[in-house]
């Protein structure tokens, strides 16, 4: 191989990595920002909000860059449902968990995602699961076992303890690994980042239409923390991370850059702990630790 390849091949790397820390970051810092911010909005109208900004700023995006938008009739079923899936369910149930839960410990029962995923590959994709994946299964329930065994954390409603949380959590992770599982068995014939628009786009809608059913906004109450933190899961989680993912994707073995995304969790508790004073012990540690143990194994499959 000449140099000049072999160097290009290096940058490429090193901008893929650079593409996947920015990934890692932005999702991770979202936890603790949107904890804060469903204390000044409902948590459905803050997301769906966010979920709107995001669609009309990447559609925006698109289109100066000439990026096709069009999605062919046989896409659209699909595209609907990986809209709900993937955005709808996800965005949905994992926020409306964080009224029970902790913005880090909401972190680690999310990402234990790719370990549902490779669960559901058996009877989805015909994937059988090895002993690696069935351990990958149990490390998983265990890190969430620790997590509620912690009580019930500060501020939290009293007499609810975290039940209701972590089902929701778990609900997202496995909706959003259905997802990942069926985008497998049929990919989108679309590029990707018409793809995002699409799915960000129609998921949001139903998270719009129960907002505006259930939740009545005091919109004198939201300040800086409040719509900065909207500004900020449209800018960053729902498009700059996405863009990076892809980024990241294109330089980088898929498993890598999976793995990578591992630094998420541990950024959320982390972050969480800073910004938000949240419990960081030895409980937190272990779960963290049984979790992403779990997910390794399960990419590793």
């Amino acid at each position: 191989m000449s140099p000049e390849p072999a160097g290009e091949a290096a940058r490429q790397r090193r901008a893929g990595f650079l593409c996947l820390a920015v990934t890692a970051l932005g999702w991770g810092l979202t936890w603790p920002i949107l904890k804060a911010v469903i204390q000044e909005l409902p948590p459905l109208t803050a997301r769906g909000l966010g979920g709107l900004l995001a669609a009309l700023g990447l559609a925006l995006l698109a289109r100066a860059l000439g990026w096709p938008l069009a999605v062919p009739a046989s896409e659209r079923r699909a595209l609907l449902g990986f809209g709900l899936l993937n955005v709808s369910a996800w965005m949905g149930f994992s926020t409306l968990g964080l009224l029970w839960l902790g913005a880090g410990e909401a972190a680690v029962v999310a990402y234990t995602m790719p370990v549902w995923a490779a669960m559901l590959a058996w009877p989805l994709l015909g994937e059988r699961p090895t002993l690696r994946r069935v351990l990958a299964l149990l490390l998983g329930l265990a890190g969430v076992a620790v997590l509620m065994g912690g009580g019930l954390p500060d501020g939290l409603p009293g007499g609810a303890g975290k039940t209701p949380g972590l089902l929701l959590l778990l609900a997202a992770a496995l909706c959003f690994a259905l997802g990942a599982v069926m985008s497998k068995r049929r990919p989108l014939a679309l590029h990707p980042v018409a793809a995002v628009v699409w799915q960000v786009a129609l998921g949001t809608v139903p998270i719009l239409g129960l907002s505006f059913l259930l939740e009545r906004p005091d919109w004198s109450r939201p300040g800086l923390i409040g719509w900065g933190g909207v500004l900020y899961m449209a800018a960053v989680p729902l498009s700059l991370c996405y863009l990076t993912w892809f980024g990241a994707l294109r330089r980088l073995p898929a498993n890598t850059a999976a793995m990578g995304t591992l630094a998420t969790p541990l950024i959320g508790m982390l972050a969480s702990a800073a910004l938000l004073g949240e419990p960081l012990g030895w409980r937190q540690g272990v779960a963290v630790a049984l979790t992403l143990s779990g997910v390794v194994l399960a990419l590793r499959g």
